[in-house]
C-alpha cells in the first residue's frame, strides 16, 4: 500500500496541505496565511477567511505535492480536517478533498482539529504519546481531555467563556497591540513585571471542576486600563511600563490558570503525561513555566514544537491512525463547524 497522505486544513484562516508518511516524515508542507486580510478588523472574519480558500487551496496542495515530489498514485488517502472551525472555510477545504477524492479514485478520511492538535506532540517519535491528558490551548480553545488511544477521546473539562487565546486577542486590543494581537502581547510582556498587577486567576482554586474562565480576567484588564469611573477607555492612558506591567500580569494570570488546571487533571485521573498543542502553545514562556511544573510533578511532558502549534496539515497525519482500523468516509461526508468542546 502506499505510505504517503496529503492532509488539507482549512478550519479557519489558514490555508495548508501536506504529504506525511505513515512512520511520520514530512515529505512536502505549504501554508498560505491571511494575517494581511484581517488585520483591519482586528480579528478574522469569516466571509473573507472563505473566499481566501478558494483562492489559494489548490495551489497550496500542488506546492505540497511538488515538494513532495509524489504523484497522486503514491497517496494512500486524503484527510481533511472537518470539525470545528468555520463552517465556510470548512466547506473550502472538504469539497476541495471531496473532488480530488473523486478525481484520483482515492479513500477519504475525515480529522478532528481539536484531537490533531493533541496528535501533533507525537508526529516523528518512536514511542506512542498515549495514553495522556491531552491539552489544547488555541483561539478558539481551551479543552482537557483523557486520551486512552489515538483513537478513544473523552472529554473532561474546558472553558465556560472565552478560549485562552481569545482572551489574549482581545486584551491585545485594548493595549493597542497590532493584529495578530497574541503574539504581539507575548512580546510586550517580556518588557514588563509580571508580579505588578494581582490580577483574578479564575476557577484556579476550585478542586470541584476543572474548567477554565477568562472573561472576568479580560474585564478586570480593562478596569485597569480605564479605571472604573468615566474616564476614558483607551490606551492612550497608559505610560509605557504600565502597559508592559499589564500586559505580563496578565498573562502570568492565563499561564498560572492553564499550568495549575493541567497539572490537576493529570492528578485526578491518575494519569503521568500530558500533551499540550494548539497556537498558545508556542508562548515562550507558557513552555517554560509548564516544563518546570511538570518537572516538579513528575509529570511526563510532550508539547508540540512551535510550527506545530499553529494551524497546519501535518497534525493531519491522525488520520493514519483510521486508516490503519480501515475506517474511511464516504463521499457523504459532511462539515461540523460547532463540535467545539465535547468531541
Amino acid at each position: 500500500m502506499a505510505n504517503c497522505l496529503l492532509a488539507i486544513e482549512s478550519t479557519c484562516d489558514e490555508t495548508a496541505a501536506a504529504v506525511v508518511t505513515d512512520d511520520g516524515r514530512v515529505l512536502g508542507e505549504c501554508i498560505a496565511t491571511q494575517t494581511e486580510l484581517h488585520e483591519q478588523f482586528q480579528g478574522v472574519v469569516p466571509e473573507i477567511a472563505a473566499r481566501a480558500h478558494l483562492e489559494r487551496i489548490l495551489p497550496v496542495i500542488d506546492t505540497a505535492m511538488r515538494q513532495a515530489n509524489i504523484s497522486k498514485d503514491d497517496l494512500a488517502a486524503i484527510a481533511i480536517a472537518t470539525h470545528p472551525g468555520l463552517p465556510g472555510s470548512l466547506l473550502v477545504g472538504l469539497s476541495v478533498a471531496k473532488g480530488l477524492a473523486l478525481a484520483w479514485r482515492k479513500p477519504i478520511v475525515g480529522v478532528n482539529h481539536v484531537q490533531a492538535h493533541i496528535y501533533a506532540c507525537g508526529i516523528g517519535k518512536s514511542e506512542s504519546i498515549f495514553p495522556c491528558i491531552g491539552f489544547v490551548v488555541s483561539g478558539g480553545h481551551t479543552n482537557l481531555y483523557h486520551c486512552t488511544s489515538p483513537a478513544e477521546w473523552t472529554y473532561i473539562a474546558g472553558t465556560i467563556d472565552d478560549a485562552a487565546g481569545e482572551a489574549f486577542d482581545k486584551v491585545a486590543v485594548m493595549l493597542g497591540l497590532p493584529f495578530p494581537g497574541g503574539p504581539q502581547l507575548a512580546k510586550l510582556a517580556e518588557q514588563g513585571d509580571p508580579t505588578a498587577i494581582a490580577f483574578p486567576r479564575p476557577l484556579l482554586n476550585d478542586k470541584s471542576n476543572l474548567d477554565f474562565s477568562f472573561s472576568g480576567l479580560k474585564t478586570a484588564v480593562r478596569y485597569r486600563i480605564a479605571g472604573t469611573g468615566k474616564q476614558i477607555w483607551g490606551p492612550s492612558l497608559l505610560t509605557p511600563k504600565h502597559q508592559a506591567d499589564i500586559a505580563a500580569s496578565f498573562q502570568q494570570a492565563i499561564l498560572d490558570c492553564l499550568i495549575g488546571k493541567s497539572i490537576q487533571a493529570v492528578k485526578r485521573y491518575e494519569m503521568n503525561r500530558l500533551c499540550v498543542g494548539g497556537g498558545v502553545a508556542s508562548n515562550h514562556q507558557f513552555r517554560n513555566q509548564l516544563a518546570q511544573a511538570c518537572k516538579h510533578a513528575k509529570v511526563e511532558l510532550h508539547i508540540a514544537p512551535p510550527e506545530l502549534c499553529t494551524d497546519n496539515a501535518v497534525m493531519g497525519a491522525l488520520a493514519w491512525e483510521k486508516i490503519k482500523r480501515g475506517q474511511f468516509d464516504s463521499l457523504d461526508l459532511d462539515v461540523q463547524p460547532g463540535l467545539l468542546r465535547r468531541r
